[in-house]
């Protein structure tokens, strides 16, 4: 397989980014493949956060969130999907496909051995991760839940297949320009941040792949195990949840994001953020506070 890693230099003084890289290349299905993650806290921790990023981003949209989990004396794990961040890049479009990311997250959190973990998820973190509880519900034991679905294939609306149609006349998408464009609220620096791991359209794969990805017809892979978990949400899901949405998102926002509450047993009403969009987490930091504050946590 041939493989992209991004030059070490593209990730210098980013701001407000001064984890540590963490990296495993031994995951069972993935040998020689390099997975990037950050790993704050303790780890010992009884609590631990898994932030799982959606597309086109990396981790460092948790940087917001990180030192409040933190803080609140848990260990916070938030790794990069293959073809992001500072993972490595597959070359070629046809390696991604919904159980490539599923079985590698699957491989990453049994190497880590990772348990009573929050799930913490946006975007295409969740149409993956939400899949995750079932496979092992005694590592799971939250969820905090922002502008996402379960993709079920169900034909999508206007907003999501107009998002489809701009990745595919845009191949070597302006990472950094998109974010600029869908979160006005990020500096200059922030916004070169996004598009860091991505120096030219050949690190790009990863990023074009998501869209087709999105499971929009029955036959579609994922769509199986996408409808076991809404299945396991509504009939053995006994943990606790934390829902916020992003109510400027064209995409996941309200309207999918309440078919959602409705899936998660017992999930509470939503923190709603006014002028938050789809990258939610850029508000990110008081909604931490506030799920850590509903759970007891602080």
């Amino acid at each position: 397989m041939d493989v992209l890693r991004t030059p070490d230099d593209q990730f210098i003084n980013l701001p407000n980014w001064d984890f540590t890289p963490n990296y495993i290349d031994d995951l069972a299905g993935y040998e020689n493949l390099r997975v990037h993650f950050i790993d704050e806290g303790p780890k010992n921790a009884e609590r631990v956060f898994l932030c799982l990023h959606g597309q086109p981003t990396w981790s460092y949209l948790y940087r917001k969130m990180i030192p409040e989990f933190v803080a609140s004396g848990a260990r916070v794990i938030a790794p990069d999907w293959l073809g992001f961040g500072r993972s490595d890049k597959p070359l070629s479009d046809d390696t991604y496909g919904f159980n490539f990311h599923r079985n590698m997250m699957i491989a990453f959190v049994q190497a880590l051995n990772l348990r009573n973990i929050t799930l913490v998820v946006q975007d295409w973190g969740g149409l993956l991760g939400l899949t995750l509880p079932q496979e092992f519900p005694n590592r799971v034991s939250r969820l905090l839940v922002m502008n996402t679905t379960i993709a079920i294939g169900t034909p999508a609306g206007k907003g999501f297949n107009d998002w489809r149609a701009y990745n595919k006349a845009n191949p070597d998408m302006n990472i950094a320009g998109l974010m600029a464009r869908s979160t006005p609220i990020l500096s200059k620096a922030e916004i070169a941040a996004y598009g860091a791991p991505f120096p030219d359209v050949t690190y790009k794969a990863g990023v074009r792949r998501f869209p087709d990805m999105v499971m929009t017809s029955t036959e579609m892979e994922g769509v199986d195990v996408s409808k076991q978990a809404v299945n396991f949400y509504q009939s053995d899901w006994q943990g606790d949840s934390f829902m916020a949405i992003g109510m400027q998102d064209p995409v996941l926002g309200p309207p999918i994001m309440n078919w959602l509450k409705g899936v998660i047993n017992k999930c509470p009403e939503p923190l709603t953020v006014a002028e938050a969009g789809h990258f939610v987490q850029e508000w990110g930091g008081p909604i931490a506070t506030a799920a850590m504050k509903h759970w007891g946590d602080i």
